[in-house]
């Protein structure tokens, strides 16, 4: 197994008895790659594979059951919505759930009035599973912790005072599920035809994710532009460094660029817990990374770039249908092919 993507035991690596070797090699996989695989950090497996059997069962719902569990304002991040290529193929199906249920319960949280509008679109919770909603947030919770516990072992990593990245409270946070479809490509087929998830970079400080499946359909992108395979590791979560990270070490630390990939003889699944700090934070470059030359990154508060989110998303990504459905504040379904997985 290579070890640009390295398999870190994460509470070695925060021992006192400064592991330079480990340290080492989290380093050079952050500066080159962005995400490291940790075992032993903290996040019980029960309650992983808890999860992973309720929203299984929820996934594998007839559609018109799943249909019913769309947002009902129409909202890209919240509920069940299928995600077909320009041919009316399913690429992905995807379960969206925001840290708060609504503005109450986020200003109860301590988020800033400032902020209440985020959560105004309601998460959608199954009927067929009332105890699901627990889970999750237990599941958000311990991801949420591991994402400090990253964040801390990156300071070490760069001789930085514990505490350096901002971890102002409430901190933000987002879940979202993948569902990958089995498709069958010719042999000779290029892995840029074949694309499920397009490449991208998340705008989280780290993200913690889970993937499950038969083959490695994750890939990150090295510095030369070239793509290699995440590899499934029993017990692993992953840790992609975000945008945010990138920000605060004013570029010394790589976000990971990532896709995916179809492939295998089963769906491919994988859970994602966004890190973010506090919406209040404003986004900037520490002082120890900024030297003569300055920075290129602008300071940026948190919350305006999150408020947009769905706007920006809907202009980039959006197709006609979805983007009248949330203008006109209800469920967007999308339309698949006659002969699409998703059928």
């Amino acid at each position: 197994m290579t070890d640009e993507i390295p398999v870190i035991d994460l509470e070695a690596a925060l021992a006192e008895d400064d592991p330079q070797d480990l340290l080492s090699r989290v380093r050079e996989a952050a500066e080159r790659i962005g995400l490291i695989q940790v075992v032993n950090h903290g996040v019980p497996l029960e309650l992983i594979d808890d999860f992973e059997r309720r929203i299984e069962r929820i996934l594998r719902l007839p559609r018109a059951e799943k249909a019913k569990l769309a947002s009902p304002t129409g909202h890209p991040y919240r509920g069940w919505r299928q995600w077909p290529d320009d041919f009316g193929r399913l690429e992905l199906e995807r379960y969206s759930i925001s840290q708060f249920d609504n503005p109450a319960d986020a200003a109860a949280a301590g988020v800033s009035p400032r902020w209440l509008g985020l959560y105004e679109d309601a998460n959608v919770w199954p009927p067929q599973d009332p105890g699901l909603r627990a889970v999750v947030f237990a599941y958000a919770d311990a991801a949420a912790a591991l994402a400090q516990r990253v964040l801390g072992l990156y300071e070490r990593i760069l001789g930085l005072p514990a505490g350096s990245f901002p971890h102002g409270e409430p901190y933000h946070t987002s879940f979202v599920v993948n569902d990958y479809p089995t498709w069958t490509y010719p042999d000779s087929a290029a892995d840029e035809d074949k694309l499920l998830l397009l490449e991208h970079a998340d705008g989280s400080a780290v993200t913690v994710l889970h993937q499950r499946g038969d083959y490695p359909g994750l890939q990150a992108q090295r510095p030369d532009g070239t793509w290699i395979p995440v590899p499934v590791v029993p017990g692993a979560l992953q840790v992609f460094s975000g945008t945010i990270l990138t920000r605060w070490t004013n570029g010394l630390l790589r976000p990971a660029r990532h896709r995916v990939v179809a492939g295998g003889s089963v769906t491919r699944q994988s859970t994602g817990i966004f890190y973010h700090p506090s919406l209040d934070t404003v986004l900037e470059p520490l002082p120890a990374f900024v030297g003569e030359n300055g920075t290129d990154f602008e300071p940026v508060v948190l919350g305006e770039l999150t408020e947009n989110a769905v706007e920006d998303y809907l202009k980039v990504f959006g197709r006609p249908d979805q983007v009248a459905a949330r203008r006109e504040g209800r469920p967007y379904i999308s339309e698949l092919a006659e002969t699409s997985a998703g059928r």
